[in-house]
């Protein structure tokens, strides 16, 4: 589960990036990550990565024989992470830079943080509201900024 120090570490590992590109920091929503605990249990239980039925939506697996101890940053890592791929010259959605584009999205301004464990397994859930990666002209160009 989330617990407040995951949810903190995610939440600030978050702003930080986002203030590398001018970005607003984004503020915890208990209902959101309520939401998005409910779904990293689903996961764990099914045992199988796949978004809900949710708008603004990242996931994170890893898996390992050792024991895993996650902390609220390696998820965020991995998603911002995916800016090497991003194409500033062609703006816009990509499978490969998605989870990057949602974690910078200017006008998102809330988040929610699930995360679902055995030990050896874990999932963790992030929920963006308003979603981002809106395919609409402009919309990239407005809130995926280059680092200020």
């Amino acid at each position: 589960m989330a617990d407040a120090s995951f949810q903190q570490e995610f939440l600030a590992t978050h702003n930080a990036y986002r203030a590398k590109h001018g970005t607003p920091p984004m503020k915890l929503n208990s209902e959101m990550t309520a939401s998005a605990q409910k779904w990293a249990d689903h996961l764990l239980e099914t045992g199988q990565l796949q978004h809900s039925d949710e708008k603004g939506e990242n996931i994170f697996n890893t898996w390992s024989s050792a024991t895993i101890k996650l902390t609220g940053k390696e998820a965020v890592d991995s998603w911002y992470s995916e800016i090497k791929d991003y194409k500033w010259s062609q703006p816009g959605f990509g499978n490969d830079t998605g989870h990057f584009t949602q974690v910078v999205w200017k006008d998102s301004t809330q988040l929610g943080v699930g995360m679902a464990s055995d030990g050896h397994k874990a999932f963790v859930v992030g929920r963006y509201r308003p979603a981002g990666n809106m395919d609409m002209e402009g919309y990239f160009e407005k809130n995926v900024l280059p680092i200020a």
